[in-house]
């Protein structure tokens, strides 16, 4: 994969993407939390949980941007109201 297409990948190779990595960090997680592994293979899969994780929060991270931009340039969204300043009853 060329890096011009890594960096515009489609909304659905996207969703795919944090599909795929936050599937795989599941199966990481059962794996270390079954135990019965080496030392060497629990570091291993370790380290690719947390790449995973950092995956997936590049994505969530992104994904609350895009949404914090929609909610600033809609126009008369009502954000200005969902911002939690209302008093409580």
């Amino acid at each position: 994969m060329t890096p011009s297409s890594k960096d515009a990948p489609s909304t659905a190779q996207r969703a795919a993407s944090y599909e795929s990595a936050r599937d795989e960090l599941a199966e990481v997680v059962a794996r270390l939390e079954a135990g019965g592994l080496s030392l060497d293979e629990s570091l291993t899969l370790w380290e690719r949980g947390e790449k995973l994780a950092a995956i997936c929060t590049r994505f969530l991270d992104g994904a609350r941007e895009r949404v914090e931009q929609a909610l600033r340039t809609a126009p008369d969204s009502g954000a200005a109201d969902a911002g939690g300043d209302e008093p409580e009853a």
